[in-house]
């Protein structure tokens, strides 16, 4: 069972959600920046759902710079690892099919802004 604000999130707004380490790949990988929502055990992290309202309002908030995601179960603790944001919940950007950095927990929205900013402003990595 899942928080019914995540739910929200692949049922109304139509985000995926990614299952397996190909699903992550092909979400990850095609152009653009890209986040995914790593919700964690809502149960024991009552901060999940902040991050399921907050997360669609910064997409806004960037006019629709990057898309989103929230990431299963079955493969949330590989992309921690892979992306070093061990902390639950979090967002966690991609751009070329790479971590590119990543914002744990809830933080305050000047603070959403400021590193976001600092995320997307990255150049693109060369392969």
């Amino acid at each position: 069972m899942t928080h019914p604000l995540i739910v929200r999130l692949t049922q109304e707004l139509g985000w995926p959600e990614l299952n397996t380490q190909e699903e992550l790949a092909a979400f990850t990988s095609a152009p653009g920046i890209h986040v995914v929502f790593v919700p964690g055990d809502f149960k024991r992290n009552l901060e999940s759902a902040d991050v399921a309202v907050i997360l669609p309002e910064l997409k806004m908030a960037f006019q629709s710079r990057f898309d989103c995601a929230v990431v299963g179960d079955e493969i949330e603790e590989a992309v921690r690892t892979e992306a070093a944001v061990l902390k639950t919940p979090s967002l966690i950007f991609y751009r070329d099919g790479r971590p590119i950095g990543g914002i744990p927990k809830v933080r305050d929205w000047d603070e959403y802004i400021a590193r976001i900013k600092q995320i997307v402003a990255q150049p693109a990595t060369t392969a």
